[in-house]
């Protein structure tokens, strides 16, 4: 009889459920290698400068749609405005700076894409 009650035992039992999403707390993880992004030491190669405005720096209020020089830098080979993400331009300057870009090219001062 001991034996049949230790055989019905595991029967019953319901398998426990798994989480179904792979975030903290999901299981044990391993540790990353020392080389990848945001690991442990010696994980970060060089050191990231916070950008700087250019124009705020150099005190340019006012950014001129006749300029191309300047405003060829902060458009890519392709044609494409250059985020600010890249550039290090504050906000302000940057609706500036993408105005004058726009009309720029309205006048054939830049162009609007990459000649092929």
């Amino acid at each position: 009889m001991a034996d049949e009650t230790s055989t019905q035992s595991t029967e019953h039992h319901a398998p426990t459920p798994r989480p179904s999403h792979s975030g903290p707390g999901a299981g044990p993880r391993t540790p990353r290698p020392a080389g990848a992004p945001g690991g442990g030491p010696g994980g970060r190669k060089f050191f990231r400068r916070k950008k700087v405005c250019k124009f705020c720096t150099e005190k340019i209020d006012a950014i001129s749609y006749r300029d191309v020089r300047l405003l060829q830098g902060f458009v890519a080979e392709r044609g494409k405005i250059v985020p600010r993400r890249l550039t290090g331009v504050c906000t302000r300057h940057q609706r500036k700076l993408s105005l004058a870009i726009k009309q720029s090219r309205n006048i054939a001062l830049l162009a609007f894409a990459a000649r092929f």
